[in-house]
């Protein structure tokens, strides 16, 4: 029952976040959250940095992802320490995979992408929970659980990348096509649903020249399906099947991210599949290796209380706080957009 009432409560949170997010986000209001003054200009005003909602929306992602990582990991008996060490090299790992792999297949310098830090970290995970099984040994009271952190580490990147599609409706960002260029069955299933951006400075304007057109809503369909599974995913995790989880968390968000891909109108690379649609395919054959290679081992059943305990500490809630920052820091400084800013007195008020 109380894993029931933690999943509906969290549900209920990602669903009133996207109901909000399609009403508002595509609008032009809300791309840039403020513009930082940095240097003087002849005229008196400044030239200024944008700080983007899509920075903050994906902090978020980051910090929920982090947080239920944590919670599950600490759900198996792993605190904090344990979650370090196998969490510090996955993101050292991810993290800068998010630019790499978008300058690799976009060819673009100042783009993130998701699918491949998501794919990069996945290769990576497993044999970073053995590293992490050798390096802590018996610390916890019992071995590192592997296959539990891989699982945990898949379901909170879908329930993250659920929430951060939200960023790309802020941004303008991973667009769908434009309903007239569907074939009519298709057209008619997705105008009810239609999206529809505004201001030059979203990407689907500048890059595509998009804005006002009816498009498919690729950024919110992405969302609703990431969350499902995630929820679901957890759900099977903290009834102890891990195995299943792990298959349906990876499973689902990379095949609908395969079918996703032919519905977007921005550039993913060339080639019949694009290379992100290769990195999908290639997800659900490399667990089910990973599944095939681990140890068994008889991992605990996990404990919601014992999740909880290790988020409730101030150190963990501070370190959350940072990285949410961080998150913002380097996801949420634009390249690609600029401000002018003026300052003056209001007379009135003085």
């Amino acid at each position: 029952m109380e894993n029931a009432i933690l999943i509906g409560l969290l549900g209920l949170g990602l669903a009133s976040l996207l109901w909000w997010g399609c009403r508002h986000l595509p609008g032009e209001r809300w791309q840039v959250l403020a513009a930082v003054p940095l240097a003087k200009q002849g005229d008196g005003s400044w030239q200024g940095m944008n700080i983007t909602y899509y920075g903050l929306i994906t902090a978020g992602g980051v910090v929920l992802s982090a947080s239920l990582l944590l919670f599950m990991l600490g759900s198996v008996g792993v605190g904090a320490l344990g979650s370090l060490v196998f969490g510090l090299p996955l993101i050292s790992v991810s993290a800068p995979a998010a630019r790499f792999m978008a300058r690799v297949v976009e060819h673009k310098r100042f783009t993130f992408t998701v699918a491949g830090a998501f794919f990069v970290g996945l290769i990576a995970a497993p044999w970073l929970a053995l590293g992490a099984r050798a390096a802590l040994g018996g610390t916890l009271g019992t071995q590192f659980p592997v296959l539990p952190a891989v699982t945990a580490l898949a379901v909170a990147y879908v329930c993250g990348e659920g929430l951060g599609r939200l960023a790309c409706m802020s941004f303008g960002c991973c667009y769908g096509k434009p309903l007239e260029s569907l074939p009519p069955a298709l057209r008619r299933v997705m105008e009810p649903m239609a999206m529809s951006f505004s201001g030059a400075t979203k990407k689907i304007s500048y890059e595509s020249g998009l804005a006002g057109h009816k498009v498919v809503p690729i950024q919110a369909l992405s969302a609703a399906v990431n969350m499902a599974a995630g929820l679901a995913a957890l759900a099977l995790f903290m009834n102890g099947r891990f195995a299943l989880a792990l298959l349906l968390a990876v499973g689902v968000s990379q095949l609908w991210r395969v079918l996703a891909e032919t519905l977007r109108a921005d550039h993913r690379g060339g080639g019949k599949l694009t290379a992100y649609q290769w990195m999908a395919l290639a997800a659900l054959p490399y667990c089910l290796v990973v599944l095939w290679l681990l140890p068994a081992a008889s991992d605990p059943l996990p404990s919601l209380g014992a999740g909880l305990g290790v988020l409730w500490n101030p150190w963990v809630l501070l370190g959350l706080q940072a990285l949410g920052a961080g998150a913002l820091l380097y996801t949420g400084r634009s390249r690609v957009t600029a401000a002018t800013v003026k300052f003056h007195v209001v007379q009135e008020n003085i």
